[in-house]
């Protein structure tokens, strides 16, 4: 255990301090497919009734039309946030005709691809934008691979830690700085401790046969409908997903924020052949809105994203060169099937501390090789994370994964301890608790408990899914939202819907002029 670890713990225990840790924030963003009463991808459009998906604050669509999105708000109690999110599915399946909220990350049985619709988010310019750029997904990743769904989970540190922490580490940069460079170390050791997240709360060891027609693959026949890996606790996580040649080279560095903005910028901004010779528009309808690495910023896919609160009409690059990181995006969460949200308070309280613990750990800038065994170490987990005896790489040398995770886990104690205490609680370190057992027996965990699920009852991928999902729209539709909280869903939605037609009506130029803008609001790099 490294001295700074141990001087910023014993900081933050001291009376005056302990409440600052209180007042870290949280918010949970849910995807999930809609799909029929036959277990298939609905093909309806989004229900009316939800709202508007440009506008809405809280219910949105992702890839595809039936792909919703959940998005709460922040709170410093994540047992409040997860309120928030039951709110929103109640409300929801109190608006779905005869459809389900799909209970996995992996994808119900697809139509063909050409089927799949991409969501559609009305006549404005910035409307017609986003179902561009989702067409650009579809042309260069394909629209299988758009259908996954996952939990983001939302953190931030209280503000007036930075400072604190700052001033007691003599450290002279600007407090903005400071804590850029913070998160930055917080998202690195995140990247080296990440697989810990896949064995615990991995859930996709299994998918639908059809996912992967027509593509290679090393995956074994669960039964005829059903491929699987014995060991592996998330394919979501696997090579299986976003995978492309063009982002292949593309490693932003998490060393400063300078060096990563600029990456991305470059990104943003550099013509890939491949994306050229398809072009941005086919028979005059726009199908990709530039031909470059990354259309936005946003494509670019990573399990841990630096965020910061954009102003409107600001890109995301512009607004964390200016103002620093606000917050993190932890993007690597499955959708366990057997929560009727896909999280629970339990893996919410984990969380926080890991997130925590990432944040105060000394975090030393991946040199040597480290970045690759970083993303080595996470993809045998996500593929084999429960085989016996399974080794990672730990400062070059190889580690039993499972001791590896025991005397992480104990460092993360420490953090919940401090957690609780400031909570006046005991809920952080029972959730330790439950994941030591994990550590000690496989059996536990998520995907090892799907997979013996389906075992026992005879069942593929698929109606294993599909029965957890009329599991949950049973427990959904027992209780659904009333009275004043039904009312303040039903003017969000109508309000959402007068948003949206104010910003159809306002638009003055025309759609090629308008992504001409877009397009050249990132002309110049940001600031070294």
């Amino acid at each position: 255990m490294s001295d700074l670890f141990t001087q910023r713990l014993a900081l933050l225990a001291e009376p005056d301090h302990l409440p600052l840790l209180s007042q870290c924030l949280h918010g949970i963003e849910r995807e999930c497919l809609r799909v029929d009463t036959q277990g298939q991808l609905a093909l309806t459009p989004h229900p009316a009734a939800l709202g508007s998906t440009l506008t809405h604050p809280h219910i949105t669509t992702d890839y595809a039309e039936p792909l919703l999105e959940f998005i709460t708000g922040t709170s410093t109690d994540p047992a409040q946030t997860l309120h928030e999110l039951e709110s929103i599915h109640r409300f929801t399946y109190a608006k779905l005709a005869g459809e389900y909220l799909w209970s996995p990350s992996m994808p119900c049985p697809l139509p063909e691809e050409p089927l799949i619709p991409i969501a559609e988010y009305g006549r404005s310019n910035l409307g017609r934008l986003k179902h561009v750029y989702r067409q650009g997904l579809a042309v260069r990743y394909g629209k299988a691979m758009q259908c996954i769904a996952g939990i983001h989970y939302n953190f931030s540190l209280p503000e007036a830690m930075w400072p604190l922490l700052q001033q007691a580490e003599g450290d002279g940069r600007s407090v903005q700085d400071y804590q850029s460079a913070s998160y930055f170390a917080l998202i690195r050791n995140f990247r080296r401790y990440s697989w810990l997240l896949m064995y615990l709360f991995g859930a996709s060891p299994a998918l639908d046969a059809g996912f992967l027609r027509g593509r290679d693959h090393q995956l074994e026949a669960f039964d005829a409908d059903t491929l699987y890996l014995p060991y592996a606790t998330s394919l979501r996580m696997s090579d299986l997903g976003y995978q492309n040649n063009a982002q292949a080279g593309l490693t932003p560095c998490y060393d400063e924020l300078s060096s990563y903005t600029r990456s991305l910028h470059r990104a943003v901004s550099t013509p890939y052949p491949p994306y050229e010779a398809i072009g941005t528009q086919r028979d005059g309808q726009w199908i990709q809105l530039n031909t470059n690495v990354l259309q936005i910023e946003n494509e670019y896919y990573s399990s841990i994203r630096p965020k910061r609160v954009t102003r409107p009409g600001e890109r995301p690059i512009h607004a964390l060169q200016e103002r620093g990181i606000q917050y993190v995006e932890a993007r690597c969460l499955d959708i366990n099937p057997f929560l009727p949200m896909g999280i629970d308070l339990t893996e919410s309280l984990f969380m926080d501390a890991f997130l925590l613990f990432c944040a105060l750990a000394d975090s030393p800038l991946l040199a040597n090789g480290e970045c690759q065994t970083c993303t080595d170490n996470f993809l045998t987990v996500v593929t084999e994370g429960r085989r016996p005896g399974l080794m990672l790489t730990r400062g070059g040398s190889p580690i039993a994964m499972r001791d590896w995770a025991a005397a992480l886990l104990e460092q993360i104690q420490q953090v919940a301890v401090l957690l609780d205490r400031a909570g006046h609680q005991d809920l952080h370190r029972q959730a330790i608790v439950v994941q030591q057992a994990k550590i000690a027996d496989s059996a536990l965990t998520p995907s090892a408990q799907i997979l013996e699920q389906m075992r026992s009852q005879g069942e593929s991928f698929s109606r294993f899914a599909y029965r957890q999902s009329l599991a949950h729209a049973e427990y959904f539709r027992r209780q659904p939202v009333v009275g004043e909280e039904l009312a303040r869903f039903e003017q969000l939605a109508s309000r959402s819907h007068d948003e949206q037609a104010q910003l159809e009506a306002q638009d003055s130029v025309d759609f090629d002029s308008f992504v001409r803008a877009y397009q050249e609001s990132l002309a110049s790099p940001p600031s070294a």
